[in-house]
């Protein structure tokens, strides 16, 4: 059997129903222990980003082959885990990233345009135009803090607009094709902080990355700057923002993920220079096409004895693995 656990469909899940016996439960993420007693019966398990797949769900995957991530970041599968039980992981690291470097283009125009606020004001009938005056683009420091394919391609559509590219990456080179293509800065965090217009996180979540971006370090931008944060909600601290925010620190915000999804009301929600969305950088159609397919044809592969193409650890189950449990 393949268990689906969050809300993913369409034509390649149904193509995965004609070869094999697919459970789809969209809410079932919510309950961890009816995971746990499903699993003993799996061979694939196929998850967003809400799924927590950790070492005590996969002690019960005693059939598991493969675990599919219909994703980029892999913080919600304990990948060691998986290894130690022969599991191969896939995941989509590329498939989405069009989508989330366009989304961060739009969240920087909102925010330089103020277009959020002005969309409400007019609609309510109001018509002063001098409290909407913005900010040109063209000419402006773009501040990427991870120069991976999504913070690439999000500094190649920067350019475009005649921004200035600056970078912060441990693991970027100056002569990396990533620096080259954007003609980015490569500078120290703090440099880049003081420099830039914009600062758009597009970093994993890592123990060394959670709270990156701190109270501190929102107070090292420019007053006039504004932050972005469309990777991980953990990678900010909401109340180090929050702060930083209603002191004037830095002029405003946009956040596609939260430490907590779905979110509690708060402070957040209630400001006019903030932007607001429910994780859906990767959510156009073309882009789920593209996740969908590719995690549906690695765990079909997996099943059918073939190699995946995404795999993380390895690319079929690995029954020499030390706790084995991978191809039983």
């Amino acid at each position: 059997m393949i268990l689906v656990t969050e809300n993913i469909g369409g034509k390649w899940i149904d193509e995965l129903k004609k070869k094999f016996a697919v459970t789809i439960e969209p809410d079932l993420w919510k309950s961890p222990d009816k995971i746990k007693a499903l699993l003993p019966k799996c061979r694939a398990l196929i998850v967003r980003n809400q799924t927590r797949v950790n070492a005590d769900l996969l002690s019960a995957a005693a059939q598991l082959q493969v675990i599919g991530r219909a994703g980029a970041g892999l913080d919600n599968i304990e990948v060691p885990a998986a290894t130690a039980r022969g599991i191969v992981v896939a995941s989509t690291p590329d498939q989405n990233s069009i989508s989330v470097a366009e989304l961060t283009l739009a969240l920087i125009l909102a925010l330089a345009r103020k277009l959020p606020a002005a969309d409400r004001h007019a609609k309510n009938g109001g018509w002063e135009r001098r409290r909407f005056v913005g900010a040109e683009l063209y000419g402006k420091n773009f501040g990427v803090v991870g120069l991976g394919r999504i913070g690439f391609l999000t500094a190649l559509r920067a350019r475009a607009l005649g921004m200035n590219i600056l970078a912060h990456d441990a693991y970027i080179s100056p002569d990396a094709v990533a620096a080259s293509e954007t003609r980015a800065q490569l500078m120290e965090m703090d440099t880049l902080l003081a420099r830039a217009d914009f600062v758009s996180c597009h970093m994993p979540l890592t123990p060394e990355t959670q709270h990156f971006f701190n109270y501190d370090r929102f107070c090292r931008m420019k007053p006039s700057a504004f932050f972005l944060n469309l990777a991980r909600g953990e990678v900010a601290d909401e109340n180090g923002l929050i702060r930083a925010l209603q002191e004037k620190r830095i002029a405003g915000a946009a956040l596609d993920v939260r430490e907590k999804e779905p979110p509690a009301p708060g402070p957040l929600e209630e400001m006019e220079n903030v932007i607001l969305t429910p994780h859906i950088a990767a959510f156009t159609r073309e882009a789920q096409e593209r996740v969908v397919a590719a995690v549906c044809h690695d765990v079909a592969a997996v099943l059918e004895g073939r190699a995946a193409k995404n795999f993380v650890n390895f690319p079929k189950p690995n029954p020499s693995s030390p706790k084995g449990g991978g191809n039983q």
